[in-house]
């Protein structure tokens, strides 16, 4: 029996609930400017994953790599969920930074 399929999808299911959450905490701490550094991590992390020698490995860090890419996405959208006053923002951090 293979459970490979299982795994990953299991590993799925954790990469996005876990990227729900640090979403809004780099939003809180740093803002949504950093973006373009999330992204690049997340592009790092599918080319790494070309370099995997397991497949199994491989396509954990696939899924990692686009749960990292789709949070970078959704940064600005956070931001605007924070404006509109759906989500506390940090009363620490300037709005212009």
């Amino acid at each position: 029996m293979n459970w490979t399929g299982l795994a990953l999808g299991l590993w799925m299911l954790v990469a996005i609930g876990v990227g729900f959450w640090w979403v809004i905490k780099v939003e809180y701490h740093l803002g949504a400017q950093v973006w373009p550094w999330v992204l690049a991590l997340g592009v790092a992390l599918a080319v790494a994953s070309y370099f995997v020698p397991s497949f199994e490995a491989a396509a954990a860090v696939g899924v990692l790599a686009g749960s990292v890419i789709w949070g970078s996405t959704e940064l600005p959208a956070q931001a605007e969920r924070v404006r509109r006053g759906l989500f506390p923002a940090n009363p620490r951090r300037k709005e212009g930074r």
